[in-house]
């Protein structure tokens, strides 16, 4: 199709409160957050996103932005008059210019996994939550199943297109690259982590993998072969066979079996390990695993871990299998990992970065509210880390925490409105039990490294839930956020872009 028969590109489209459109428009995937936007702009270009950045700006709108809407905390529409909606811009191709793939901020993870893979064979190691959009997933540091054998997302990170307000008001997009002199060198550093919607609207990303010369211009060989297939397994326990010490012991295996297995050389770095526990009124206690069905014995791998997991837990489990199916399958198959469903999207999550496995104290404390009598939608997910994310420089990219085995996600859904205020009580205070030994919050020391932004928690920053005396930015960045503010004075010099846990300007 020439240039002359394409369809023209759509968009902007300026929906208001009057159109029949916007209250599907009001929120993303986590219900408690409806906005009250004056204006979403939907944009499908970056010269698009420029004009409704700055016609933003004029008018003295607050402006933020949204892609794949999978905010946990109320941050894209707390204040917010002016909402750009980044849904509509999804392309996925190879630059040849860049010798790199060329994502779009809006674009699922799923569809980048689809476009990848069915083209050239190739993947990056991001969430397998499929409906995850690529623009704050990638912004926060986003990690996924591969991680461990790859390492985090942003090491991929060759280029990032950025809107951005100048001093005066005007609106312009910057490309950023890892190259070390490129003048805004800093500006591509703060978006490996540094999260989304504090800088500006990032409209695209350019991957490549980090050890890919000069020399390779294959599309094929400048980033990961994906997996053909992918080994999924799970031992699942009742909580009616379930006794504390039981419980004990398995937490206690779980976490020194990553002490003992996350390092980069181990033959372990490909598996992906997890544990799920609901409350005692939901389903159960899950150990799971994934791995690329073609690692060398990779099914005994699987087992070592399930057998050296469940060894000494006095309960009988309910199942334990494995099974093999296609990567593009699990990768991009719809819903796959998202919580909830379409009716229980009311969602609240804290997070951690684990060096070391739960102590005895702290298992106790899971325990008692994972059996509390009375109900709860609360749940823990400890998922494996380390790998390759531990063989990069916590200073090399905004992602600091790069010497952690484990990341925790303290999380509840549920529907209705009126359970709110219960449900997220519930939750905090089983936080803040397992980590009350250092404020209610995981302060970065021998067993702690603070917690994960794309996680976004607002009681990091409330001195009710945080009483250690550590910041939340401390807690996320460690050592790296006096340099993120330092690139947010350059880039956002009017803090057109903020939040209630965006980076600060310096005082």
């Amino acid at each position: 199709m020439s240039d002359e028969t394409r369809a023209p590109v759509p968009g902007p489209a300026t929906i208001t409160a009057d159109d029949p459109r916007y209250p599907s428009l009001l929120h993303g995937t986590n219900h408690r957050f409806p906005g009250a936007y004056d204006a979403v702009r939907v944009v499908t270009t970056t010269e698009q996103v420029v004009a409704a950045v700055a016609e933003a700006v004029a008018a003295g709108k607050r402006v933020s932005v949204r892609s794949g809407g999978h905010g946990f905390e109320n941050l894209a529409a707390e204040g917010i008059e002016v909402l750009v909606d980044l849904s509509e811009m999804t392309d996925v191709r190879y630059d040849p210019a860049r010798r790199a793939f060329a994502i779009e901020a809006g674009a699922t993870l799923g569809h980048v996994y689809r476009v990848l893979f069915k083209n050239w064979g190739v993947t990056i190691p991001a969430g397998e939550c499929p409906e995850v959009g690529a623009g704050g997933h990638i912004t926060g540091g986003g990690y996924g199943p591969l991680s461990r054998s790859l390492g985090a997302v942003v090491d991929y990170l060759y280029a990032v297109e950025v809107v951005v307000v100048d001093a005066d008001g005007s609106a312009r997009a910057v490309v950023a690259t890892r190259e070390p002199g490129d003048p805004h060198h800093d500006l591509w550093w703060a978006h490996t982590g540094g999260g989304g919607g504090t800088f500006g609207v990032v409209t695209r990303f350019w991957m490549r993998s980090p050890d890919a010369g000069a020399e390779v211009t294959d599309p094929a060989l400048l980033l990961p072969k994906a997996p053909s297939r992918w080994r999924s397994g799970m031992v699942v326990w009742s909580w009616e066979a379930m006794t504390e010490e039981a419980f004990t012991t398995l937490q206690r295996n779980f976490g020194a079996w990553f002490e003992r297995n996350s390092g980069p050389d181990s033959p372990y770095a490909p598996l992906a390990g997890f544990f799920h526990g609901t409350h005692r009124s939901g389903f159960g206690l899950t150990v799971g695993a994934h791995i690329d069905a073609d690692v060398p014995d990779a099914e005994k791998l699987m087992d070592a871990f399930f057998d050296e997991v469940s060894a000494g837990v006095d309960a009988a489990p309910l199942m334990r299998h494995q099974q093999v199916r296609p990567w593009l399958y699990v990768s991009s198959y719809p819903n796959w990992g998202d919580p909830g469903d379409a009716f229980t999207r009311r969602i609240k999550i804290k997070a951690a970065y684990l060096r070391k496995g739960y102590s005895d104290r702290q298992i106790g404390a899971l325990y008692r509210h994972l059996t509390r009598e009375e109900a709860s939608p609360a749940q823990l997910i400890l998922i494996g880390y380390g790998g390759r994310v531990n063989t990069v420089d916590p200073a090399a990219t905004a992602t600091a925490q790069r010497d952690a085995v484990l990341k925790a996600a303290f999380m509840s859904v549920w529907s209705s409105e009126v359970e709110d205020e219960t449900n997220i009580h519930l939750l905090r205070e089983m936080y803040r039990e397992v980590y009350e030994e250092t404020g209610g919050v995981p302060v970065p020391d021998g067993a702690n490294d603070g917690s994960y932004v794309n996680y976004a928690d607002r009681d990091l920053a409330d001195p009710e839930w945080n009483t250690s005396g550590v910041p939340w930015h401390t807690l996320y960045y460690k050592d790296n956020y006096p340099r993120l503010q330092r690139v947010k004075a350059a880039y956002d010099p009017r803090d057109e872009f903020r939040h209630a846990l965006s980076i600060r300007l310096p005082d």
